[in-house]
């Protein structure tokens, strides 16, 4: 039988287990996959850590590589042999899953397994974040927190490529060096500077349009500072804790806000919306206006240390787990 990792309990790196786990043949609209290569995110942190709750045991991780097994009854989308990704759909730590076929997206030859298994659900993110959510025109200044991060550096990227001034928080000098290589121009070290006067004095205190924010509690009231009147901020992740509750009032107060809490399971609900969102992040990385890198790799087996390593910002970039 294949290995996966699963949680039996909420809790720290210490409940990932690696253990046999059953994969039955695909039933109608499903699809087998042997996994070779899954994406590590801040997202799989919340689910094991019980800020997002999964029913238990359960198999965590949201994006993944690999190729089509068998299919079920009246799959179309895809046929054995394929090679796929996807990102979004529960159950990733391991080495063959279930998989519902209309949420898997054919790879093309120029993307390998390992930049799709670091870039579907980053580099989606970036795409809805940037194409839909608040759409990027030349010449509009936006904040992207955790800049080098997996989000971060391709939004950087992507962001920079679209014309816009591209101002980023890190925590670290070596982080801003890696953020201004990617696209950041203005890479703030929030250790010893404070974004919002950074951000007010680069672009002479009228704010940026938009804030993309997967922080949370941390940089929440910062944020908001940091927006020019009828801004919009995107808070789209909370890897300091959740934002506490507030009063819509603030939004008024600060200059008529725009605040949205977007998922990219929402923007990729609908099969055409979810190809559409691929092709154009296959798009960019094929003409190189984006690059994904992959910073580290990791045995699927020793998930706990990579769950310690993202914790404690030991990672940038994208980081992947082989099977």
């Amino acid at each position: 039988m294949p290995n996966a990792i699963r949680i039996h309990e909420a809790g720290g790196p210490e409940v990932l287990r690696w253990e046999e786990v059953a994969v039955g043949r695909p039933g109608p609209g499903e699809v087998r996959v042997r996994q070779t290569a899954v994406g590590l995110n801040f997202i799989d942190v919340y689910h094991r850590s019980g800020l997002y709750k999964l029913p238990l045991p359960a198999v965590i991780g949201s994006e993944g590589a690999g190729v089509v097994e068998e299919v079920g009854g009246d799959v179309r989308e895809v046929k054995p042999g394929d090679r796929v990704a996807y990102a979004g759909v529960v159950g990733a730590y391991a080495q063959a899953r279930l998989i519902a076929a209309d949420r898997l997206v054919p790879l093309p030859g120029s993307v390998d397994d390992a930049t799709a298994a670091a870039a579907m659900l980053k580099g989606m993110t970036a795409q809805y974040l940037l194409r839909r959510t608040c759409r990027i025109e030349r010449g509009d200044a936006v904040l992207i927190h955790a800049a080098a991060g997996g989000v971060g550096l391709i939004a950087c990227q992507w962001a920079r490529h679209l014309g816009a001034t591209v101002i980023g928080t890190v925590s670290t000098d070596e982080k801003a060096a890696l953020a201004r290589a990617h696209g950041c121009e203005h890479a703030i070290v929030t250790r010893r500077e404070a974004f919002v006067a950074r951000v007010k004095e680069i672009t002479g205190g009228r704010g940026v349009r938009v804030v993309y924010d997967s922080v949370g509690k941390d940089t929440w009231d910062g944020s908001l500072d940091c927006l020019q009147p009828l801004g919009m901020m995107v808070s789209y992740g909370n890897s300091s804790g959740p934002v506490p509750p507030f009063s819509p009032l603030v939004l008024s107060a600060k200059g008529s806000l725009f605040l949205t809490r977007p998922t990219l399971m929402a923007y990729t609900a609908k099969r055409a919306d979810l190809l559409a969102c691929a092709a154009e992040l296959f798009d960019v990385i094929r003409s190189g206006a984006v690059g994904v890198a992959v910073s580290r790799t990791y045995a699927l087996a020793d998930a706990a240390a990579a769950h310690r390593d993202l914790e404690a910002r030991r990672t940038t970039g994208s980081s992947v787990l082989i099977p």
